[in-house]
C-alpha cells in the first residue's frame, strides 16, 4: 500500500517536472578545475538516476553470493530438521536402526549437531549397539566442548541403564571434577552408592544432595534411613552403637526400622537391662507392634518384673497378637510352660505367621511334644515355601 502510494506520488511529479522542462528545458554550468561542463536540466536528471541505478547494481552483485549462500543455508537448515523429525518419529515407533540412520544424516547437515548425535546415541543405546552409542557421543563432544556435562551425564546415565556401575562412576567423578556440585550429576552419583550399597560414600554425599532439588525428598529419606541402619548394624559395641545414634536426625528417631536396629543393637551388645527400659518407655509414648515384638526378646535380670509388666499391659491393651507373643517369649524363660503355650495358641488363632510357629515348635519340643513340634514347625515353612511341605517325620531317639 505505502509503496503504491509512493509510485503515484512519484508519477504525478514527473508529469509535472516534466511539463515545466519541456517548456523550458534550462541549463546546468558545472566548473571543474577549470573545465566547464554544460547540460541541460533533463540531462543532469537522467545523469543522477543513472548513477543511482549503477550504484544499486553493483550493490547488488555484491552482496548475491552471500544471499545465495544463506538461502542455501536455510534450505539445508529446512531439509536437516525434517530429518530430524522424521527419525524422532522413527524412534519413537519403534523402529530404532531407521531413526539411528537418519538422525546420523541430518547432523552432517545441521548446523548444530549435538542434539542429533545425543539421540542417535540413544536410539544405539536401546539397541544395544554400546560401541555407536560411545562414537556417537565422542562426535557430540568433538562437535560442542562446550556441551561436556551434557554428554558426560547422557553416557553416565547409559552406562547405569546397562549395569555398568564402575564406568558410570568414574564418568561422574570426571563431571565431579570439572563441575563441582553439578545437581543432576549428584543425583546420578547418589543412585549409584545406594546400588553398589557404598553407605560411606552415601553417607558423605547426602548433605550435599540435600542442598539440590533433583533427588525427591522421599527418596533422599529412604536413602538417609538405609546409610543409619547400616551403621547402627555394623556397630561392633556399644560405644559405636550410641555414636551412630546420636549422628541419627531427631526427626529420623522415631522411623521404625532404625529403631529396631537401634535396640537390637543394644541387645547384641548384651545391654538387655538398657534395652528393656528404654522399650518400655518408647511403647508408653507410642504403643508399635515390631517395639512390642522387641520387648519379649529383651533378657532383662529382673524376668518376673518383665513379665509383670507385659501382662499388665495385656490388661489394658487386650487381645494384641503381638504383645500376646512378647509374653509368650518371656513366659519360657520364667519356666511358665503352660502359660506360654495358651499365649502362642492364641497368636496362632488370631495372627498364625512363621515367627509365632517357630516360637510354637521350640515350646513344645522343650515340653517333649516331637510330633506336635514337628507339625508346628512344618505349618511355619509352609507359610514361607512356593509349595506346602510334607511333613516333617518325628525320630525318636533309641
Amino acid at each position: 500500500m505505502k509503496f503504491g502510494i509512493i509510485v503515484v506520488v512519484v508519477l504525478i511529479a514527473s508529469a509535472f517536472g516534466t511539463h515545466f522542462l519541456l517548456s523550458d528545458p534550462g541549463s546546468v554550468i558545472i566548473t571543474i578545475r577549470g573545465y566547464l561542463i554544460e547540460m541541460t536540466v533533463p540531462v543532469l536528471a537522467m545523469f543522477a538516476v543513472g548513477l543511482v541505478l549503477a550504484a544499486w547494481l553493483v550493490r547488488k552483485i555484491i552482496v548475491a553470493p552471500r544471499r545465495l549462500g544463506e538461502a542455501a543455508g536455510r534450505y539445508r537448515s529446512a531439509r536437516s530438521g525434517q530429518k530430524l523429525t522424521k527419525g524422532m518419529i522413527a524412534i519413537a515407533e519403534g523402529n530404532l536402526a531407521r531413526g539411528e540412520k537418519m538422525l546420523a544424516r541430518a547432523a552432517s547437515t545441521s548446523d548444530a549437531p549435538l542434539f542429533n548425535y545425543l539421540q542417535a546415541a540413544r536410539a544405539a543405546h536401546l539397541q544395544g549397539r554400546d560401541d555407536r552409542r560411545d562414537e556417537w557421543l565422542r562426535l557430540a563432544y568433538e562437535d560442542a566442548p562446550e556441551a561436556t556435562n551434557a554428554v558426560l551425564l547422557t553416557q553416565a546415565e547409559f552406562q547405569l541403564d546397562r549395569g555398568q556401575n564402575e564406568q558410570a562412576l568414574a564418568t561422574l567423578r570426571r563431571l565431579e571434577e570439572d563441575s563441582k556440585d553439578h545437581a543432576q550429576a549428584l543425583a546420578l552419583m547418589g543412585r549409584l552408592y545406594f546400588e553398589l550399597e557404598d553407605w560411606d560414600e552415601l553417607a558423605k554425599l547426602l548433605p550435599r544432595l540435600r542442598k539440590t532439588t533433583q533427588v525427591k525428598p522421599e527418596k533422599l529419606e529412604i536413602w538417609a534411613v538405609r546409610v543409619h541402619k547400616e551403621a547402627l548394624d555394623k556397630a561392633a559395641d556399644a560405644d559405636v552403637l550410641d555414636h551412630a545414634w546420636k549422628n541419627v536426625p531427631r526427626a529420623m528417631r522415631s522411623n521404625i526400622s532404625l529403631l529396631e536396629a537401634y535396640y537390637g543393637g543394644l541387645m547384641s551388645a548384651g545391654l538387655h537391662d538398657r534395652a528393656e527400659k528404654e522399650l518400655a518407655a518408647a511403647l508408653k509414648s507410642s504403643w508399635r507392634g515390631p517395639l512390642v515384638r522387641l520387648y519379649g526378646l529383651a533378657e532383662a535380670t529382673d524376668t518376673t518384673k518383665q513379665l509383670k509388666r507385659a501382662e499388665g499391659w495385656l490388661k489394658t491393651r487386650g487381645e494384641d497378637a503381638d504383645l500376646l507373643l512378647a509374653a509368650a517369649r518371656l513366659c519360657q524363660r520364667n519356666e511358665l510352660w503352660g502359660k506360654a503355650r495358651s499365649y502362642l495358641e492364641t497368636v496362632i488363632s488370631m495372627r498364625p505367621t512363621p515367627e509365632a510357629y517357630q516360637e510354637y515348635g521350640a515350646l513344645l519340643t522343650q515340653m517333649g511334644e516331637g510330633d506336635a513340634a514337628a507339625d508346628a514347625y512344618r505349618d511355619g515353612l509352609g507359610m514361607i515355601a512356593a509349595k506346602p511341605l510334607t511333613a516333617i517325620p518325628h525320630i525318636d531317639g533309641d
